[in-house]
């Protein structure tokens, strides 16, 4: 039977007795460890290269050129490590952070993984720590152990906050615009600032009633929104204004979509806006806005005066 050793842990400072002198110089002329456990092809740009008033230990690039800064710390984690990590990819504008360490507190793995969930998907943090052992008398050898980093599930999660985030200012754009041109022609949302929510209304001077925009990725909406606190309240209002349904799309010179809405609280009358784009078509979005207001003038033309009568 072949002979079997045991593996021996050597202290990180028999190795490397200064972090700075010793450990980051052997680590920048040995990226390759860790491209073994990250998967990242690494090429040294600097090491102790400048952030500002601060200094990276290493600069590195990845295989798309994306700059990756590596900290070290041969102790435990703490906040000031953190801090450097932070500072140095937004000042630098590198999209991946390597932090190594050889104890990681759980309070730090922890939020590098909230990090990795935060931030863009084309960011990422990794926390490694580093280790050393000896067989049988042989050399110390290093040993890297990814502890967080990105994962699948948070990378799609991050695509999905920059598509909401992207998706948020296009709806204060549109509003803004739809507004600004609304001015000339009606001053029933005058009073209404721009939002980020995919509707803007403005009341229809009784409590729970309002005229409101709605913008969809693909077309647009306007609608008289009946939604009192009392379920009963609104559908007694809905019936009213339903008797009167063909004198009300006579003055509105179309046809309205009557969505009574039996299983919810509120009720609403509605008209699609349709063949214009929507909102991620921002070279319609002029066209979609003048069809939009012209719809919610009429709307309020129809409506108003029945509302009076509720």
């Amino acid at each position: 039977m072949k002979q079997i050793a045991r593996m021996q842990p050597v202290a990180l400072r028999e190795i490397w007795q200064h972090e700075a002198l010793d450990f980051t110089y052997w680590l920048a002329d040995n990226l390759d460890y860790l491209e073994d456990v990250i998967g990242l092809k690494l090429t040294l740009e600097k090491r102790e290269a400048s952030a500002g008033d601060f200094w990276v230990d290493i600069l590195a690039s990845d295989n798309t050129g994306n700059l990756v800064v590596i900290e070290n710390q041969l102790e435990k984690t703490d906040h000031d490590h953190l801090g450097k990590i932070l500072t140095y990819l937004s000042n630098l504008d590198a999209k991946t952070a390597i932090w190594i360490t050889s104890q990681p507190r759980p309070e730090h793995e922890r939020a590098i993984h909230w990090l990795n969930d935060t931030l863009p998907a084309d960011t990422a943090i990794y926390l490694l720590q580093i280790e050393a052992y000896s067989i049988a008398g042989s050399p110390p050898a290093p040993k890297f152990t990814v502890i967080a980093g990105p994962s699948e599930e948070s990378r799609r999660f991050g695509n999905q906050r920059k598509e909401f985030a992207e998706r948020y200012t296009l709806r204060l754009q549109f509003w803004e615009q739809l507004l600004e041109r609304a001015k000339n022609k009606t001053h029933l949302h005058s009073r209404i600032s721009p939002t980020k929510d995919n509707w803007i209304n403005t009341g229809a001077g009784k409590s729970g009633l309002a005229y409101a925009y709605v913008i969809l990725m693909n077309g647009g909406r306007v609608e008289f929104y009946i939604g009192t606190t009392d379920q009963e309240t609104n559908k007694r209002y809905f019936d009213k204004l339903f008797a009167h349904k063909a004198d009300i799309e006579k003055t509105f010179g179309a046809s309205l979509e009557w969505q009574r809405l039996d299983n919810k609280r509120a009720s609403r009358i509605a008209h699609q806006i349709t063949g214009k784009g929507g909102l991620r078509n921002e070279e319609t979005w002029t066209e979609l806005q003048d069809a939009m207001i012209d719809a919610m003038i009429r709307l309020h033309q129809a409506i108003a005066p029945y509302v009076k009568k509720l």
